[in-house]
């Protein structure tokens, strides 16, 4: 039995490391996973163009998805083992929720292997990738936030102490992202100096919860920033063209939300800059079996 997902990449309206609220959307970047169950017990992940890939991730939401599900599905028989292989568009350790999406479509695809699909509330897939995704070490917060955009699409506002859904709604902009060549792991941030900017956290979350999405970017661009120790230089590229600029979450890359003629200046100055710059469609689609 065999199942196949897609999810899409996100980019960060406010980071949850500072009070554990958050607020993502989704973005027009792509992972795919493709699951086939095996009857010998073992869970295999295979990432693709990257023989030495840490694998832990979608083992894991495989293994935790087989186990929730197998009774559901009615193959209590034999032990049931699987083989997952990802590829993705979505460049790693970049802040634009690489993770995630290969969490969400995991788990999705082992759903649809299962056949079980259309008996599992989307929300409750992407909790059980984010318990995944803990378990494997590869989240400081949990990244509730960032799973819920992916698997959900739209904006989504949560609580990720308590993996709540706050707010979502449907948003149809345009996005600009722009990698600069290093790499950031989200897991070794510095979670103390984001905490000290939680008074700037709490503004962003209010104007979020009020639907200013591209306000609340900017104030989370310049907040995680500082703390963090990453340039504001392309956020001054980008102001005041752009609805909203923010680094995504612990970087390095920073997204835009603008109209097309706003975005393609400011795609001009940053692609004098080192680096990938990508326009893009946010997605209200979320995750999805193909």
């Amino acid at each position: 039995m065999d199942g196949r997902a897609v999810a899409p990449a996100a980019g960060t309206i406010l980071n949850a490391l500072a009070t554990g609220t958050g607020s993502a959307f989704a973005i027009d970047l792509e992972t795919t996973a493709t699951v086939e169950l095996t009857s010998d017990g073992e869970i295999v992940g295979e990432v693709a163009d990257q023989p030495e890939a840490d694998t832990t991730l979608v083992e894991r939401c495989a293994s935790m998805t087989i186990d929730e599900y197998t009774d559901q599905a009615g193959l209590e028989e034999s032990p049931v083992g699987a083989h997952v292989r990802t590829e993705s568009e979505v460049p790693m350790a970049s802040g634009l929720k690489s993770s995630s999406a290969a969490a969400n479509a995991t788990v999705l695809a082992t759903l649809d292997a299962l056949a079980v699909t259309d008996s599992v509330e989307r929300i409750e897939a992407c909790r059980l990738g984010v318990r995944a995704a803990r378990d494997a070490g590869v989240t400081v917060t949990g990244a509730f936030d960032d799973a819920s955009a992916s698997m959900l699409g739209g904006v989504t506002v949560t609580d990720n102490t308590s993996d709540t859904l706050l707010a979502r709604e449907e948003i149809d902009w345009l996005a600009l992202v722009y990698t600069p060549p290093e790499q950031s792991y989200s897991a070794d941030a510095d979670v103390s100096a984001c905490k000290r900017v939680a008074p700037m956290a709490d503004l962003v979350e209010e104007l979020a919860l009020d639907g200013r999405y591209g306000d609340a970017m900017t104030v989370n661009g310049f907040a995680f920033c500082g703390a963090l120790e990453f340039s504001t230089g392309p956020m001054i590229d980008a102001l005041p063209d752009v609805a909203g600029v923010s680094l995504s979450g612990t970087g390095p890359s920073y997204v835009a939300v603008a109209d097309r003629d706003s975005l393609e200046a400011v795609r001009d100055r940053w692609d004098e800059r080192d680096g990938t710059t990508r326009l893009l469609q946010t997605r209200t689609d979320g995750t999805r079996t193909t």
